[in-house]
């Protein structure tokens, strides 16, 4: 009896000693930050890839996927369109786990995308923020357009409008400077968001950036 007891003893120490290695791997993952500076360019990394036809597809297997189902630990966080023309896992050659992605049309902003965006900085320690427009946003058009539009779609042309605005104010192409507008007006949003977003911004923990998605050639570039 004494024997079986001593035994018992042992699987159950050597199972809580598994589970503590396990909790102390998955800390040390968790404290591991991946700087903006590094996430941006493994970003800028996979745009290129895609636009020069040599995607890599990584973090897609199968392994990835049963180690994500314990947590997420995504690098940069992505507002863009909805626009099926521009995924951005495909168009930044990322997989399973690497990028926190919220869509809406016309990429705009209200408390559930804020919501969503400060969820992945403060839970889950992200360090970039890109807002991502693109060309020929159909969200943007609709609301340089004007004219009668349906009820919920208005709440998004209504949110772009100061973005029509400025670009009523410039040369070139109202639609084109108004989807740079827009996310710019974006961007400043998060920047001054408080208490999350704005605070780290200011602390120098957060970076928060805006990007043009080109539908011809598959580039995307800083917007200025």
């Amino acid at each position: 009896m004494k024997k079986l007891t001593k035994i018992l003893y042992g699987v159950l120490m050597s199972a809580l000693l598994v589970s503590f290695i396990s909790l102390t791997a998955l800390a040390n993952e968790n404290s591991t930050t991946v700087t903006a500076a590094t996430a941006l360019q493994r970003l800028n990394d996979g745009n290129q890839r895609f636009v020069d036809a040599k995607m890599l597809h990584p973090d897609q297997t199968t392994e990835q996927r049963i180690k994500l189902a314990s947590g997420q630990h995504p690098f940069a966080v992505i507002l863009t369109c909805s626009d099926s023309r521009l995924a951005p896992e495909i168009i930044f050659d990322q997989g399973l786990g690497d990028i926190f992605v919220v869509r809406v049309a016309g990429n705009i902003s209200d408390d559930a995308v804020l919501g969503s965006v400060e969820y992945a900085v403060e839970h889950l320690g992200v360090t970039l923020v890109v807002v991502l427009g693109h060309k020929s946003c159909g969200a943007v058009s609709a609301a340089a357009s004007g004219g009668e539009i349906p009820v919920h779609i208005n709440s998004l042309t209504n949110a772009i409008k100061p973005a029509i605005a400025i670009a009523k104010t410039q040369k070139g192409d109202l639609v084109d400077n108004a989807v740079r507008a827009n996310v710019s007006l974006v961007v400043q949003q998060f920047n001054n968001s408080k208490p999350v977003l704005a605070e780290l911004v200011h602390e120098g923990k957060l970076k928060i950036i805006g990007e043009y998605y080109d539908l011809d050639d598959g580039t995307v570039r800083p917007i200025n």
